[in-house]
């Protein structure tokens, strides 16, 4: 009884304070929260240009939430859930919502099917995720992949049409509900495939070329704040195009690997 007693009065003291380094992360995805429902939000009142501003938002800060956790050593399980379920809404719901209002509306029975498929897998991929981080550590050459598709990549490939049409106008092709059904549903089966895709969480820069990665990265967000439609387009359809590239790296260092062992 002693022992019980002991326990709940510890968990009220960690209950009263708890250090800033743990609340700012959960703070960044809660702003990622914001930037999906928004998304939301816009794609209701037609507003898609808006829509898909706040998904890449959503992106930035959902890039930024993990990487301040690991600056401050403020991961927590909390911190975890909640990253996910912001996930879930910002590059599942929001890009869904998105997708439907501009163009699938008009496509019987099927539209909404496809919505709800991309956001089924959207959530099968995270929980996938989360499944694997309590499981026991994958092979040394899955490091600087991710399995399948990750989520802010997989919202921007299943939203390229909507960005592509605000450059191309008059190109009606970019509204055609089985190109955008078609374009759904291979994002979503890549979503919750085991391709191997490019991860830069563990990659490391020489120091000689830190101050051209400055440059290039300030070129390139100057060119997304002057031209953004062009720019973030570009970038979608580089990833998808180095998707086979990652899977042939991956199978090079998993062959490198099982050859030293």
């Amino acid at each position: 009884m002693e022992n019980i007693n002991a326990k709940i009065q510890v968990s009220k003291q960690k209950l009263k304070s708890l250090p800033i380094r743990k609340i700012v992360p959960n703070i960044v995805t809660m702003l990622a929260v914001c930037a999906g429902v928004t998304s939301i939000r816009y794609s209701m009142s037609g507003s898609f240009s808006k829509a898909v501003i706040c998904i890449f938002l959503a992106a930035f800060f959902d890039m930024l939430d993990g990487r301040v956790a690991r600056m401050l050593k403020g991961s927590t399980k909390f911190g975890a859930e909640l990253d996910s379920l912001s996930d879930f809404v910002s590059f599942g719901v929001a890009p869904a919502i998105l997708m439907y209002k501009w163009t699938l509306f008009d496509f019987p029975k099927f539209g909404w099917f496809f919505c709800l498929l991309f956001a089924i897998c959207m959530a099968m991929r995270l929980a996938r995720f989360n499944t694997m981080l309590e499981e026991e550590p994958m092979e040394p050459y899955w490091q600087n992949f991710f399995v399948g598709v990750p989520a802010p990549a997989a919202a921007a490939l299943g939203i390229l049409p909507v960005m592509l049409s605000f450059e191309l106008e008059e190109c009606e092709i970019l509204r055609s509900n089985w190109l955008c059904s078609i374009l759904f549903f291979v994002v979503a089966m890549l979503m919750i495939s085991r391709i191997p895709t490019i991860s830069t969480k563990h990659m490391k820069i020489p120091t000689y070329m830190v101050a051209p990665v400055f440059i290039v990265v300030v070129f390139v967000a100057t060119l997304v704040l002057s031209q953004p439609w062009t720019v973030l387009s570009s970038l979608t359809i580089l990833y998808a195009l180095i998707i086979p590239l990652g899977i042939m790296r991956f199978l090079k260092a998993k062959k490198t690997y099982r050859t030293k062992i």
